[in-house]
């Protein structure tokens, strides 16, 4: 279990990830990072370059002392700590659509709880070429260090929205001319759906 904590202020959360996947991807997307640590002796020059070269502070530690930080031994050698975890907002994620000139494509995780699973949507929706990520801020995992992992730092790039009432949201994006479909085992097969046009995707809790 990751046992690290964020402290929310805010829209934002304080945040270690680690990985190399994620640590790469995290400062090749210009996101601010205060601190890039490595492990002593480990290959992991690139990283260190890219490190310096956004400005972050760069420290040299031993295996035990970054297991003890990511509250796992499967870092990669190396971690580093977020000046913030970000959120964006839902107007952010249409202005991303409109500037790419093309209608939104939004995903919707409703009540996704293990990070794991977040992650994995995270990936899956960038890879995708979704527009951003809307979560609700309770019964909800949050953008940790796990989420990051998971992601394969593609969380580093993807907009992703927490909002207090996913409805209301709904309601709203529809106003704004989006069409939102809810995932279901027994819908209309996904090949066989029109999902053309401005288009919100409601992916569904684990345990329903």
């Amino acid at each position: 279990m990751d046992n690290h904590k964020g402290i929310t202020m805010d829209n934002q959360e304080t945040s270690l990830i680690y990985g190399k996947n994620a640590v790469t991807e995290t400062l090749n997307s210009g996101r601010e990072i205060d601190t890039v640590y490595v492990q002593k002796g480990a290959s992991l020059g690139k990283i260190m370059a890219l490190a310096k070269k956004s400005g972050a502070v760069v420290k040299e530690v031993s295996d035990e002392r970054l297991t003890a930080m990511c509250g796992t031994s499967k870092h990669g050698g190396t971690a580093a700590e977020l000046a913030s975890a970000s959120y964006s907002t839902v107007e952010d994620i249409l202005a991303a659509a409109q500037e790419k000139g093309k209608p939104p494509f939004i995903i919707i995780a409703d009540e996704i709880e293990d990070p794991h699973n977040l992650g994995a949507i995270i990936r899956t929706a960038e890879a995708a070429g979704a527009d951003g990520l809307i979560i609700p801020k309770r019964r909800s995992a949050s953008l940790n260090a796990t989420v990051f992992k998971t992601s394969a730092g593609a969380a580093a790039w993807l907009k992703v929205a927490r909002v207090p009432n996913l409805v209301d949201t709904i309601k709203r994006l529809k106003e704004n001319g989006v069409w939102v479909y809810g995932m279901e085992a027994d819908g209309t097969p996904f090949d066989k759906a029109d999902l053309s046009g401005a288009v919100a995707l409601v992916i569904g809790s684990e345990g329903f």
